[in-house]
């Protein structure tokens, strides 16, 4: 099991299911607010919501709809932002081939999980196949 991210007191983490389209879209929309309340950067923001958006796309379509909490969070006085992906789809056999620039396994660019680990600070993935996958991005404001 992947460590939790260090929430920070104010505000918590949020919790919503995904599902569906609309579902990607809110997640898009929280890590917008969530970034714009932790300080990053727009650049920084624009990392983040892009990271997440193309996880919550990816829980929806090869993990068959999962969980998204989000929230600040806070370490060694450093404030950033946190997303943790879950679903409890087929995970992911192969990590390094799925983790490799133009590889995938549905009809997208083979950008979406190496792409969102270049987007942010810390990136974690926990997956086995038949239990399903776990990613967890935190973007640190400078």
């Amino acid at each position: 099991m992947t460590t939790p991210p260090p929430w920070a007191a104010e505000g918590g983490q949020q919790t919503h299911a995904i599902a569906k389209n609309d579902d990607v879209v809110r997640a898009r929309q929280l890590a917008r607010t969530l970034a714009q309340e932790s300080k990053l950067s727009l650049v920084d923001q624009t990392k983040f919501i892009t990271a997440a958006s193309e996880l919550a796309r990816n829980t929806m379509v090869y993990g068959g709809g999962g969980e998204l909490r989000a929230g600040l969070v806070r370490r060694n006085g450093r404030l950033g932002v946190a997303a943790v992906f879950d679903d409890t789809g087929p995970g992911i056999a192969d990590v390094d081939l799925a983790m490799t620039d133009g590889w995938t396994s549905g009809l997208g660019l083979g950008l979406g999980l190496s792409g969102a680990r270049r987007l942010v600070d810390e990136f974690l993935l926990d997956t086995e196949p038949g239990r399903g996958t776990t990613v967890t991005i935190i973007k640190w404001a400078r």
